[in-house]
């Protein structure tokens, strides 16, 4: 009864404990020197520029200076009286890129390209370092004298005769069938 009391005790101490940890690690950290970001709510529209989506879920500006404001009113009326300017910027309180800059290829690719070069080249490096320094002698058995003189001794032995390794060699003239 003793045991299951303490562990009782012990459970809901490490629980409060717990509980005060995660509610105040964020002022902790700031207290500590640390940056911390703030938590974005995924559950609110959200601007995306992405191609497959012409239309995103909120305008890219949502927080207007009072030109931007007098801009908007403006827009209420006839867009004849507009001007290219004002038009673009109209268009850049909604939206942040247009189709072609979303369309315009990045040199991405040469950086990805320069990144798995530089890995099969420090690759081949580690290579040639373990052939030179860590890997054994090849054993003798690989090389051609050694062979010459193991395909002698088998010829000499008749290794399989009727259809192995003997039965190629024509044993009158001293060469391969």
């Amino acid at each position: 009864m003793m045991l299951r009391l303490t562990a009782g005790r012990v459970g809901s101490l490490v629980a409060r404990r717990a509980a005060v940890a995660l509610t105040t690690s964020s002022a902790r950290m700031a207290s500590h020197g640390h940056e911390v970001s703030e938590a974005v709510d995924m559950s609110k529209p959200m601007y995306w520029d992405r191609r497959e989506i012409p239309l995103p879920d909120k305008r890219y500006k949502d927080i207007l200076t009072p030109a931007d404001k007098s801009l908007k009113e403006k827009e209420k009326g006839p867009w004849g009286q507009l001007s290219n300017e004002e038009k673009l910027a109209l268009y850049r309180l909604s939206f942040c890129q247009t189709y072609p800059e979303m369309n315009q290829s990045s040199s991405e690719w040469k950086t990805v390209v320069a990144g798995v070069l530089y890995c099969i080249g420090l690759t081949g490096l580690v290579i040639i370092w373990q052939t030179a320094y860590v890997s054994p002698p090849a054993p003798r058995t690989f090389d051609a004298e050694w062979q010459a003189k193991q395909v002698k001794r088998m010829l000499d032995m008749r290794v399989s005769p009727i259809e192995g390794f003997a039965a190629q060699w024509d044993y009158e003239k001293g060469q391969w069938k």
